[in-house]
């Protein structure tokens, strides 16, 4: 078969569409024929050699796709749609994945679709629910509405909880897509100061939960927006990753609880149990249209240099989907 691999670590110039050994398939897999994946910013850290969990050398951890050996799994058939997370290997023809974390694919939905799904909203509902314990319209700011993690979380938000969503984003356009999923407070940060924001939205008591991505540049402005006992989750780093002279007693005052979190290097049975639970929440949801994915471009497999460089510039609202078989 054929599946993308990085020559060597380092730029996306390395990544190239080559003969790879087939999968096995090992007790607890089932094997798929890959239709379409998704990239994510994982994928970029494993091409440039940063991530010392991926052992597969095919890059990619997200697909969407046709089962074609179901290992004597019983929930499983040949020929069914599913999709999911896998440890490596997802821009393939393809691809082995742990059977307890295959979700079928709601028959609304094409494979490009279903494979915009697994990572963005297993990491928002992780993050809002196991850790942030998100309840009934409480009031969440969520960084990088735009981006796949935020829309995916946005809508969460909306449709299990009745939450009051504050969104930041860096361009217009991106805004617009996070009000059309249900966003009520929208502020471009290249323009407003967002704490500012959050203080006028919330009259000055601040939000509950803080799904952050950014990290050490919105320190400070996470800080004067978290209301007293609030949940501050940290899922990523793109604005730098050390914060000098942090005041332990300020965190102490506001009684705020910050956790950091990944998904992907998470066990198996983590990721099992995630996916058990999310499926049978939203199921029904997405099938009704009540939750959507949301891409922004669809590649051929072949253009896997294309699609990193969009990741890499920041310019996607939502996912950029891999077209692995027509």
């Amino acid at each position: 078969m054929k599946g993308i691999i990085a020559k060597e670590p380092g730029g996306r110039d390395q990544l190239v569409y080559v003969d790879v050994p087939d999968p096995v398939v090992n007790p607890g897999d089932i094997l798929i024929e890959v239709h379409a994946a998704a990239v994510n910013r994982t994928d970029i850290l494993n091409r440039e050699g940063k991530l010392g969990y991926v052992k597969n050398p095919v890059i990619g951890i997200e697909v969407a796709g046709i089962v074609v050996d179901a290992n004597g799994h019983g929930g499983f058939s040949h020929g069914d749609r599913v999709m999911g997370l896998v440890n490596g290997g997802a821009y393939a023809e393809y691809v082995t994945m742990p059977a307890n974390r295959a979700m079928k694919i709601p028959e609304n939905l094409d494979f490009n679709a279903a494979a915009a799904i697994p990572e963005v909203f297993l990491t928002a509902y992780q993050t809002l629910y196991w850790i942030a314990k998100l309840s009934k319209q409480e009031s969440v700011l969520i960084h990088a509405g735009g981006s796949g993690v935020g829309t995916a979380a946005i809508q969460l938000a909306k449709g299990l909880s009745d939450a009051f969503v504050i969104t930041t984003a860096g361009a217009d356009n991106k805004l617009a897509k996070c009000k059309d999923l249900g966003a009520d407070v929208l502020v471009n940060y290249k323009e407003k100061d967002f704490a500012q924001e959050v203080e006028n939205a919330t009259e000055g008591s601040g939000v509950s939960v803080i799904l952050d991505f950014v990290g050490a540049q919105y320190w400070k402005q996470n800080y004067q927006s978290i209301a007293i006992d609030g949940r501050w989750v940290l899922i990523g780093v793109l604005g730098g990753s050390t914060v000098e002279k942090v005041k332990l007693m300020d965190l102490m005052m506001k009684r705020i609880q910050l956790t950091g979190t990944l998904l992907t290097p998470r066990s198996d049975q983590y990721k099992a149990e995630l996916t058990r639970e999310f499926s049978d929440e939203t199921y029904e949801l997405f099938e009704k249209g009540e939750l959507k994915p949301v891409i922004d471009t669809i590649y051929a497999i072949e253009e896997v240099q294309k699609a990193h460089e969009m990741m890499e510039k920041n310019k996607n609202t939502g996912k950029i989907i891999l077209k692995v078989k027509s």
